[in-house]
């Protein structure tokens, strides 16, 4: 609140200054005034207390001035009130429209400094607008009161008025934006003041020869001055500089010195001199603040270019760091990046001209060792604008004579730019997965065929068991242990035959491909429908719409399979199995695939830890099985970056529900 009040004081007095100062300029046979600089320092006053405490103070201050100010220097009572009217309608319409153009700048409610071009344009529409509105009231009220009335009368109020609230406007929101942001004058170089100093001295001289002098007639050479400020220091200085070279033409004018004195009318006289010291305004503020605005976009061009620059360098970094080759071919088959690993895949050859070498020096083969048809390339197919994803060539040349075994994918630039390729050595990962199917046929023999023996001797037992009497209580004793064997066999080799399963799932490479769910689908719920006992009846399946997913169909094989198979058996006692199956697509794409079944459901407190490594929900209830059928169900989904969950079937059962991705080749819209 004081500090609001002290605002209103200084400006009510700096107010007081410039109306006296505007009173005693006023035109032979009429209360106009031939300078009113009280125009500026009104909308500066306004504009600064725009969120005062007492905002009506403000107003009632400048009212009581005007009418005290008008009648001190012979103005009737009358007059002065319409002074007051047409001072607050002229403050009121400039801050209005001034707000809707800019209201961000500072002085129109904003936070943002008077520095572009469009800033200035739309101060002097709004300046326009609020002296224009000014003029329609005060110059009317004279012809009113005193019946004296000349068209000159309003077009020296609208331009003086439009030349005191440019000039004092501009100056006060610049001062008050570097105030508001504690502005601090930085210490310039040496040079730099000395051109501040040789331009105020050029200055005073130069208005003081031309304006001192009544007869010079040239004044407008004195431009340079103003251009030389505007071209060269800072905007702000530019401004004080034209409010101070417009005061001193000005004051020569009104004193009978300079060459607009020379003009017979005061009307006409101050008309030029306003016209002057407006055009000297608009001049210095136009060029200053656009040289700022270029002197704003270079140094934002220069820091876009430092961090472009900077942002090549990482990825570059980044590209060259990487373990994947990545490349990019034009379409004229010139290299326009290749990483150091694309270069060490690669190996062969590569033209002396850039170009990308001949398929025989690179030796791009099929995996089998087929040699690759050119147009089986990646990049060519890409630059032909097909996406190729997970080709798998077999690389043989001089750079690299053991073989390589390379993962394929080329992507089309837009607008014909070329193509994107990327190389992925997977010849460990081929080398791993030999290595697993190897171990996966040694433990088969190793494991297996003891199991194969004993029960073959099993089998020899039984037979022999049928050729005694069956009432012997030692044949009985007999008999059941060799049940018992049989039983520990049938589980030893369930575990085994699960244990490979579970470790293909886990490590062997996948090989992802475009898949038809339903008739993958179709295949396994047959081979359970084959495969039920006789007398027993079949299982019943509903399949649903079931998209197409990527996916590599032996693991996708097995998922289903391992998922209906339980579904199968755990049914309970003379229930006919009914398995629905259906998918859906979610809103990232994902092909959600639900498995519902009408079997025993799953205990509460089990529907997560059914998927860890031998766990059995149903140990107690006589279903046979591993506790890992649903353990390789999880990893396959997991390895083919889907989720897989258990929840129970509200018409009871079960509800197995897992996500895949979509097949690249025929995606399905997204169904809600």
């Amino acid at each position: 609140m004081t500090a609001s009040l002290l605002r209103t004081a200084a400006w009510a007095a700096l107010y007081v200054v410039s109306t006296l100062a505007g009173r005693l300029t006023i035109m032979d046979g009429s209360s106009l005034s031939l300078v009113w600089p009280a125009a500026g320092v009104s909308i500066a006053w306004f504009c600064t207390q725009r969120k005062a405490r007492i905002r009506w103070l403000d107003p009632v201050a400048l009212a009581v001035i005007t009418v005290a100010v008008n009648m001190a220097t012979g103005a009737a009572l009358s007059l002065a009130l319409w002074f007051v009217v047409a001072n607050l309608v002229q403050a009121a319409v400039f801050m209005r429209v001034l707000e809707r153009l800019r209201p961000h700048l500072w002085g129109a409610g904003g936070h943002e400094l008077l520095a572009r071009s469009a800033d200035l344009w739309r101060l002097l529409v709004a300046t326009g607008a609020g002296a224009g509105a000014g003029a329609l009231i005060g110059p009317v009220a004279v012809w009113l009161t005193t019946g004296h009335y000349q068209w000159t009368d309003g077009a020296v109020w609208f331009l003086r008025n439009v030349v005191s609230i440019l000039l004092i406007s501009a100056v006060v929101f610049r001062l008050g934006y570097h105030h508001s942001t504690g502005f601090r004058i930085q210490r310039a170089r040496p040079g730099r003041l000395f051109e501040y100093a040789a331009l105020i001295l050029c200055s005073l001289t130069a208005y003081g020869v031309g304006f001192g002098v009544s007869h010079l007639p040239l004044v407008f050479p004195l431009l340079v001055v103003t251009v030389w400020a505007a071209l060269r220091l800072h905007t702000t200085f530019v401004v004080l500089h034209d409010l101070c070279l417009g005061t001193i033409a000005v004051l020569f004018t009104l004193h009978g010195n300079g060459p607009f004195a020379a003009v017979p009318s005061h009307a006409a006289r101050a008309l030029i001199a306003q016209a002057f010291v407006g055009l000297i305004a608009v001049v210095g503020l136009s060029i200053a603040l656009g040289r700022d605005e270029r002197t704003e976009l270079v140094d934002r061009l220069a820091e876009a270019g430092r961090a472009a620059a900077a942002q090549a360098r990482l990825v570059t970094t980044i590209v060259d760091s990487m373990s994947e080759g990545v490349s990019v071919v034009r379409p004229d088959l010139t290299w326009v990046v290749r990483n150091p690993a694309a270069v060490s895949l690669l190996g062969g050859r590569t033209s002396g001209d850039g170009t990308v070498a001949h398929p025989d020096h690179y030796g791009l083969c099929y995996s089998d060792g087929t040699p690759l048809p050119p147009g089986e390339m990646a990049h060519v197919q890409a630059l032909a604008g097909h996406e190729v994803r997970g080709q798998e060539v077999l690389i043989r040349n001089e750079g690299v004579p053991e073989g390589r075994i390379l993962h394929v994918s080329a992507t089309p630039l837009p607008d014909d730019g070329g193509a994107v390729i990327v190389f992925h050595d997977v010849t460990a990962d081929r080398r791993h997965r030999d290595e697993l199917s190897s171990f996966a046929g040694v433990v088969a023999h190793d494991l297996l065929n003891p199991l194969t023996t004993i029960d073959g001797w099993a089998e020899n037992l039984a037979d022999t068991l049928q050729t005694m009497p069956p009432d012997d209580p030692a044949v009985q004793d007999a008999g059941d242990s060799l049940a018992r064997i049989t039983r520990a066999s049938a589980r030893m080799r369930h575990l085994i035959n699960d244990l490979l399963a579970y470790t293909t799932a886990r490590n062997a490479q996948i090989a992802p491909v475009d898949v038809a769910l339903h008739d993958l689908v179709v295949e396994v719920t047959n081979a359970r429908t084959d495969l039920a006992a006789a007398g027993t009846p079949p299982p019943q399946f509903t399949l649903g719409h079931l998209d197409d997913v990527r996916a590599d169909p032996v693991l996708l094989r097995q998922l289903l399979d391992n998922l209906v198979g339980n579904a199968v058996k755990y049914t309970a006692p003379g229930t006919v199995p009914h398995i629905a199956i259906a998918s859906s697509v979610d809103d990232d794409g994902r092909v959600r695939v639900e498995l519902t079944d009408n079997g025993i459901g799953i205990p509460p407190g089990h529907h997560d830890a059914i998927f860890t490594n031998f766990h059995r929900a149903h140990r107690s209830s006589g279903y046979a099985g591993t506790g890992l059928g649903l353990a390789i169900c999880k990893r396959i989904v997991e390895r083919h970056g889907g989720t897989i969950r258990a929840t129970d079937n509200p018409t009871g059962g079960s509800r197995f529900t897992f996500t895949l991705p979509p097949s690249e080749l025929h995606p399905s819209p997204a169904r809600v």
